[in-house]
């Protein structure tokens, strides 16, 4: 089977949409209908039923998300295999969204360079919605993510159990509405934050990236959610202060891996990302970040 209809077939799977999925494979909808076609003239069934809300599943499509999977992740490993450089005995694609590349993944490559010096390494910035779906179709083999959903095809390994904290700049401890920072650490975050501050969901400033919100209030003043590692030494020297009362939320991060990938330059890949972790915990040791 042409690997590139059980690509197209799993882009349409997931965004329910033809017209999506020619966009995200930068096809016209022409193909993408022509590769569905095809691949269900190979299968000898009907695989969507497409209506005016996009496309669904049918439930021969339904079985057939995880073998397309499979194949795709096959293919992608025995690419990646083939393509190996000389001196070269493994290779390992790794994935980060780019508030986690400084330090801890930076400090991952440092480990995997140091432990690992026959395995070749291919890293990337992406999305969250990307990561997930691209190690979901093979083409990395490890993704770093913040609090991801679950997934039954999917390992979610605990890398770091953080917290983010209120702090603010203000010398008696409190939030000055006009000068508060909402800051996006993602959609459970959104929610517990609304539901605990409902004054403070119109902030006069949202900012995407903790590390520039960070260095924002270090530089005018003013408050908002951030992790508590990146601002211990900001409250220890005074220019940051704990809100008291204000409830920490969640923030862990994981490594996520499809189980049937699971081998040993994958477990070594893994075993640098603990390192890397317990590193950026130890005072002194680790690069510091502000996000």
């Amino acid at each position: 089977m042409d690997i590139g209809l059980a690509r197209t077939f799993l882009e349409i799977a997931q965004t329910g949409s033809f017209a999506a999925a020619a966009e995200r494979l930068n096809l016209t909808q022409t193909a993408v209908s022509a590769r569905i076609r095809a691949l269900e003239q190979q299968i000898g069934r009907r695989l969507f039923v497409r209506n005016k809300a996009g496309a669904r599943l049918t439930p021969a499509g339904e079985r057939f998300v995880g073998p397309a999977a499979a194949l795709v992740q096959v293919w992608e490993r025995a690419r990646q295999e083939v393509a190996l450089p000389p001196g070269r005995e493994e290779g390992i694609s790794l994935g980060g969204e780019l508030s986690l590349w400084h330090p801890l993944l930076a400090d991952w490559l440092t480990w995997m360079h140091r432990e690992c010096p026959r395995v070749a390494l291919r890293v990337e910035v992406d999305t969250p919605s990307r990561l997930i779906e691209r190690v979901r179709e093979g083409s990395l083999d490890l993704v770093t993510l913040y609090n991801p959903p679950q997934y039954r095809d999917i390992v979610a390994e605990l890398v770091v159990e953080e917290q983010l904290v209120l702090v603010t700049t203000a010398t008696d401890g409190t939030v000055d509405r006009d000068s508060y920072i909402q800051v996006d650490w993602g959609p459970a975050f959104a929610l517990n934050h609304r539901a605990a501050f409902p004054d403070l969901a119109a902030a006069p400033l949202a900012i995407s990236l903790g590390a520039l919100a960070l260095t924002h209030i270090l530089a005018v003043g003013g408050s908002g959610y951030f992790r508590a590692g990146a601002v211990t030494s900001f409250l220890a020297d005074g220019r940051l202060r704990l809100v008291k009362g204000a409830p920490a939320f969640s923030h862990s991060i994981y490594a996520l891996y499809a189980a049937r990938r699971d081998n040993p330059a994958l477990h070594r890949a893994r075993e640098g990302l603990r390192f890397a972790a317990a590193r950026a915990e130890r005072p002194g040791l680790g690069v510091a970040t502000a996000g």
